[in-house]
């Protein structure tokens, strides 16, 4: 067996993060200085790409962010990143008789460079806590004087133990295989309404020659039949991230004329066609009956994944990792793990789900997904409300104190849930051939029926 990356340190609680994308590295972040744990991150990929997609943060996102403690604060300058009116974008309607028209418009959403945001938190974690090329295989459990140990095994043969495992591991998820079990109906990611994204980055200069020299002052997303376009403004107006979302129907990279709603969105889908960019299809989740169980837990799209557009995802990992974190720094000897963990999903389960819904609604609007939507002005300005106490008007700390409430009753009256039983731990557990519906069954005994198997 290989060394092992990041051993156990006496006297500490070892925090095991498996993923490191932005919920991963902010959990880290925040989690990295705190006296009783001892915080480790492992990430699959071997190297950073120079990732180009951005994508948006509203205000509960950053309030979130900023909660993680006062070393995060300098990342605000990245969110500084928008001349004055690229906080601004405008929804509108390129095809149909309301062709043109805004059906809305969003201020001080922040257009986000993951790969200058990932670099940021990188910053913030010591390099001997952060490990890549670390790509997870398999968790198994062992129980030792009553305290669950868990093994991390990685594919390049590696191994490590933890008492808490953290799986920020993305819509892919091992983690959440482990935790609902490899047969159960929500452990893979599904593309149930057909979206496919393709996202390419161009210069802004180069996109000057091919657009009106309107789509760079703002976020610009403009809706069609059958899917919709966006033009988003980055650094500084250096460089724009262009794409072109379909739905229900396959979409060609070089062949997306099909989508063209007519004047509007016609130099933006030109400029997509001869670019480069990524393809990719758009998986989502159906919804988990739980986030956590004993000492693991699921955070960010391996919990939640979200139609991403809508700027919902960034700002939902954002607050995951501001409710561990506020929990964890209370958290002084192991028993207090599943404390911790139990009170989150109680905590960000309900909301989250809410939020993944209301993504969905969201993309509907934006491909005029229902008969007629697109020649429905004001049906398709009710369906894209959100109310602002759902985004920008959350009060972050206010679930943080929450989930802070729960933590301390579970402490003292026990852990609602069960704990992993000793003798799961034995072939059960094989991320391929794991069986968990007793397991599942013991825990849901308490949900609602419809609960238990909800689907998106």
């Amino acid at each position: 067996m290989a060394r092992d990356p990041g051993e156990m340190v006496k006297g500490k609680i070892k925090v095991a993060i498996v993923g490191g994308g932005i919920t991963g590295l902010a959990l880290a972040a925040g989690l990295v200085n705190q006296k009783y744990l001892d915080v480790h991150v492992y990430e699959g990929t071997a190297q950073y790409p120079d990732v180009k997609p951005s994508f948006f943060m509203h205000q509960n996102a950053i309030s979130a962010m900023l909660s993680l403690g006062p070393d995060i604060h300098h990342l605000k300058k990245t969110l500084d990143m928008g001349e004055k009116g690229q906080e601004k974008v405008e929804l509108i309607l390129a095809q149909g008789p309301h062709a043109g028209q805004t059906l809305g418009a969003a201020v001080d959403e922040k257009p986000i460079s993951r790969s200058v945001l990932l670099k940021g938190f990188r910053e913030l974690i010591p390099s001997d806590r952060l490990h890549l090329g670390k790509k997870l295989r398999q968790i198994s459990c062992q129980y030792t004087r009553g305290e669950e140990i868990l093994t991390l095994e990685f594919e390049d043969g590696s191994s490590t133990q933890c008492d808490c495992l953290l799986g920020a591991d993305g819509v892919h998820s091992i983690t959440r295989e482990y935790l609902l079990g490899y047969h159960h109906p929500a452990a893979h990611p599904k593309n149930h309404d057909g979206w496919k994204i393709i996202s390419p980055w161009v210069l802004t200069p180069e996109g000057y020659k091919q657009i009106h020299p309107q789509w760079p002052t703002c976020a610009s997303i403009l809706f069609g039949p059958k899917g919709h376009v966006n033009c988003i403004p980055m650094s500084k107006n250096t460089q724009l991230n262009a794409g072109v979302a379909s739905h229900g129907e396959a979409l060609d990279e070089k062949k997306v004329e099909h989508l063209d709603p007519r004047v509007y969105a016609q130099e933006i889908i030109q400029m997509i066609a001869q670019g480069k960019g990524l393809s990719q299809d758009v998986l989502v989740h159906d919804h988990a009956p739980f986030y956590a169980r004993a000492s693991v837990a699921i955070v960010g799209d391996a919990a939640h994944t979200s139609i991403p557009f809508a700027g919902l995802g960034a700002g939902q990992a954002m607050e995951d990792a501001a409710v561990l974190c506020e929990l964890f720094s209370r958290v002084t000897e192991p028993r207090h793990v599943g404390c911790a963990l139990a009170a989150y999903n109680e905590v960000r389960r309900p909301r989250t789900q809410a939020i993944v819904d209301l993504a969905r609604r969201v993309a509907h609007v934006y491909a005029s997904a229902e008969d007629g939507l697109h020649e429905d002005l004001e049906r398709s300005k009710k369906l894209l409300y959100v109310p602002a106490d759902m985004l920008d008007y959350f009060d972050v700390l206010g679930q943080n104190k929450s989930a802070l409430q729960l933590f301390y009753k579970f402490v003292d009256n026990g852990v609602p849930c069960p704990s992993r039983r000793q003798d799961d731990n034995d072939d059960d557990n094989d991320n391929n051939d794991s069986n968990d519906d007793t397991v599942y069954s013991e825990y849901s005994d308490n949900l609602d029926e419809d609960e238990k198997w909800t689907s998106l």
